[in-house]
């Protein structure tokens, strides 16, 4: 049985420190982390087939991550424990400037796979393979792997959905302009933010960005513009939807979950436009908790943020 949309990169175990500690005791929380996993969560919550294409530790994390994924429905029958490396992990920490994040992924058993080590037959029969720019960023193998899966995809009709998340503290941002640009030449669908993208195109209006992705060639832009909303184009068409007025209380994943939504509508077939208004509900209410798994939101919590309900 093959999954519809698959989601490939590393998950992160985390671990966010608790503003409210007390001297002596405990003060960070665990939870879980890694934008493809968020993806995949937030896919499956509204209703997708999904599975994810990663590499554990053999450690307490990873076997974490599977009853995790049980739990959500997310098929890991793709999912490769290592025994010679370590799940990912990630601290958040607390100051006057804001919060902090710390890596301890270098050598993880998600930035070693190779593209050898792909499932090519789970590839070429799902609909749609989501990966993102952080998976590349993590290690060359793991680049490597990317270009090689989204290759597999185009021979076999896999659509190919792209997050240009970028992380400067993984890679230069020389080096994430070039590898970033050649990846969405390849793409169906890229989810860049309009800050992000400010910063690989050196462009401002959100117009321009999506004209830019668009000439590189992805067929489908999808723009997150935080407070100002989201805009969607292709070639012959262009949409853009307000932001549902909230109270934020943590963005984690909310752009995760963003894509996860619009992804799952589109391989369901819906136009452009409704797959915007999913996606833009979904953010709204993750964003209204915290963490990046406890706020994704059911489908029929966005149906009821839109009003179909």
């Amino acid at each position: 049985m093959f999954s519809e949309i698959l989601s490939f990169g590393e998950p992160m175990y985390e671990f966010s420190q608790i503003k409210q500690s007390k001297a002596m005791e405990p003060d960070f929380l665990s939870g879980f982390g890694g934008d493809v996993s968020n993806f995949a969560i937030a896919a499956a919550r509204q209703g997708a087939n999904v599975g994810m294409i990663t590499h554990l530790g053999d450690d307490e994390f990873g076997e974490q991550f599977r009853a995790l994924w049980k739990r959500e429905s997310v098929a890991s029958d793709l999912v490769v424990s290592n025994a010679s490396a370590h799940t990912g992990v990630y601290f958040i920490t607390h100051n006057e400037e804001g919060h902090h994040f710390s890596f301890l992924r270098k050598g993880s058993a998600a930035s070693l796979i190779s593209k050898q080590q792909l499932p090519v037959e789970a590839i070429a029969n799902a609909k749609l393979l989501h990966t993102t720019a952080i998976t590349q960023a993590i290690s060359d193998t793991s680049c490597d792997a990317v270009f090689a899966a989204i290759e597999l995809a185009r021979k076999t009709d896999t659509l190919v959905s792209y997050d240009t998340n970028l992380r400067l503290k993984l890679w230069s941002l020389n080096r994430a302009k070039a590898i970033i640009n050649e990846t969405i030449s390849q793409v169906d669908i890229c989810f860049p933010s309009i800050d992000e993208a400010q910063l690989l195109t050196g462009l401002t209006h959100a117009d321009e960005i999506i004209d830019h992705y668009l000439q590189l060639g992805a067929k489908i832009v999808v723009l997150k513009q935080g407070s100002e909303g989201a805009t969607v184009a292709n070639q012959h068409e262009r949409f853009s939807i307000k932001p549902h007025k909230v109270s934020t209380v943590d963005a984690t994943a909310a752009g995760d979950s963003f894509a996860g939504s619009f992804c799952t509508h589109y391989v369901r077939g819906a136009e452009l436009q409704e797959c915007l208004k999913y996606a833009n509900a979904t953010a709204s209410i993750t964003i209204t908790g915290y963490g990046a798994v406890a706020p994704l939101p059911t489908l029929a919590q966005v149906e009821q943020r839109i009003g179909l309900s």
